[in-house]
């Protein structure tokens, strides 16, 4: 049985919601387009390009929405810099193309949600940016001359309506959305399979090659040839140094508490602080008492944060203070954003690649709207249509807007490769607490050594299997994360996010308390390794 996410919390989406499940794909196939990744970009590609007609297979190392769809908070909202930064960087042309296509995709989920009679509580609403006195951005005027020249509904207000704080002038985005992510995802499937999609779920992609004519993935199992490939894995695993250096890995946190029905307004919130927070609301169900108010933020690059468990009290406390009906918490999940250098995602043919293999990443906490953007493009450009979209959000893309930001990213990617010069974490195993994992050294190499509830030692080689940065322990979701470009690793040494796709290496332990002598790697790997 597949996992059914890939991290110790649980979302909410997906403990209140049953997707279909399907098994591995354990003989050879071949196909029109192969999709890798079951979360909303791989199955809004699989769902349009099998509504056109191609034959679809997708796999998906675990299952439908157990990456990072699952562990959204689901709403569709403005870009990350806002439109006065998107036209500062881009112009007026490429403000007015965001907002097209961010507008675009909420109507394509809606429509599809209305055409497969999609049961995932789907709401159009009204979305809010403010700032508290001394909190970040303020020229309001800016930001909504910026956005009504984009073509988008918003207006600048004296606070944001019905809450039980005051907020200070903030802009109002008329029309976004929010919606069950998971709920979605079941939906989606069904309409895959109906359409004659295949799906298969416990069958990781380990790599992509072939030529413009013709795509091998290989997996665990067996192979698929392809005449094309659609890379949808939150990162793709296939590229492995060109997309990674343009783009930055951070883990995002999210708590749901309950709050009696209607004690809050229906709407999306947005603040400018430093840390940043995002409000939505979910109801369980029309007959249900109480909703659940879902708050995130509290943001940090992926391994650097050993136990991050405080950033989901700092959240409630946040919450508390700003909304006085909150009751118990219900729910505390984390999950990973991939960040941009310049701020639009990545979408279309993977770079250095042949014509005939697409990615789609850089969701910059717009998951929901940068992936099914992603799957209109690429549906476009497999069907031989133009999309007025394809250049901006191209792979390809040189960087010119945000070069300090990207720059900075880079610098500290590099720094990182001086974790091979530090000594370990912990000297002996007795120091390690159950429950808990610990760097250790061992020669001139590293053991990430994990202790289980029971005493039981997990020693597995540090070396994270992409570019050899060492991997840092996260306590929060029991894995292990690296730092460098944001792959993610089980206890036991599996890929659970990429870009690696080779699992960690295990080690042996030779007597209670003490790791083999001869463990770990003899040199560290070069930052430019292979």
């Amino acid at each position: 049985m597949t996992n059914l996410t890939n991290g110790a919390s649980m979302p909410l989406w997906l403990d209140t919601a049953s997707v279909p499940r399907f098994p591995p794909l354990t003989t050879d196939k071949q196909t029109d387009v192969c999709v890798i990744g079951a979360g909303i970009a791989g199955m809004t590609a699989a769902y349009l390009l099998a509504r056109e007609g191609r034959q679809v297979l997708l796999i998906d190392a675990m299952g439908i929405g157990a990456g990072e769809t699952g562990r959204t908070t689901a709403h569709f909202f403005p870009p990350d810099e806002w439109y006065a930064g998107v036209e500062e960087g881009f112009g007026e042309k490429g403000a007015r193309q965001v907002a097209a296509s961010f507008a675009g995709a909420i109507d394509l989920v809606e429509a599809i949600i209305r055409t497969e009679n999609i049961d995932c509580g789907f709401e159009r609403l009204d979305g809010y940016l403010y700032a508290l006195p001394g909190d970040g951005f303020k020229d309001f005027d800016k930001e909504v001359a910026a956005a009504v020249r984009a073509g988008v509904d918003a207006e600048k207000l004296d606070k944001v309506p019905g809450l039980s704080f005051g907020t200070g002038s903030c802009v109002r985005y008329r029309n976004q959305a929010q919606f069950h992510p998971v709920k979605y995802l079941a939906g989606l499937a069904h309409a895959i399979v109906r359409l004659g999609g295949e799906i298969h779920g416990g069958t990781q992609a380990l790599d992509v090659s072939g030529d413009p004519i013709m795509q091998t993935v290989r997996t665990q199992w067996s192979s698929i040839r392809a005449q094309a490939v659609v890379v949808a894995t939150n990162t793709p695993f296939n590229n492995r140094m060109v997309m990674h250096t343009k783009q930055a890995a951070y883990r995002t946190y999210a708590v749901a508490l309950r709050v009696p029905r209607g004690a809050v307004p229906r709407i999306l919130l947005w603040d400018t602080g430093d840390p940043y927070y995002y409000v939505r609301l979910e109801t369980p169900d029309a007959a249900a008492q109480h909703e659940y108010l879902i708050v995130g933020g509290a943001d940090h690059k992926v391994g650097e944060d050993d136990h991050p468990e405080h950033r989901y009290d700092e959240i409630e406390r946040w919450v508390r203070q700003r909304f006085p009906m909150a009751q118990q918490v219900e729910y505390r999940w984390s999950g990973e954003v991939m960040e941009p250098a310049d701020g639009p995602a990545y979408l279309g043919r993977n770079p250095m690649d042949d014509d005939n293999v697409y990615i789609i990443t850089g969701d910059s906490g717009n998951g929901m709207t940068h992936a099914t953007i992603g799957a209109m493009v690429i549906t476009d450009m497999l069907m031989g249509r133009d999309n007025p979209w394809a250049a901006l959000y191209d792979p390809s893309r040189k960087v010119k807007h945000g070069l300090t930001d990207f720059m900075k990213e880079q610098a500290d990617t590099l720094v990182r490769y001086a974790d091979w010069a530090r000594h370990g974490e912990a000297e002996f195993v007795e120091e390690i607490p159950p429950g808990e994992g610990r760097i250790m050294q061992m020669g001139s190499g590293k053991l990430a050594v994990y202790r289980d509830e029971q005493g039981g030692l997990h020693a597995l080689d540090a070396t994270c299997t992409h570019l050899g940065c060492v991997v840092h322990w996260n306590g929060g979701e029991k894995s292990w994360d690296c730092p460098c470009h944001g792959s993610r690793f089980g206890t036991d040494g599996q890929v659970l996010h990429g870009p690696a796709a080779t699992p960690l290496l295990a080690v042996a332990v030779e007597q209670p308390g003490m790791p083999a002598p001869d463990a770990g790697r003899d040199q560290p790997p070069r930052p430019d390794a292979h």
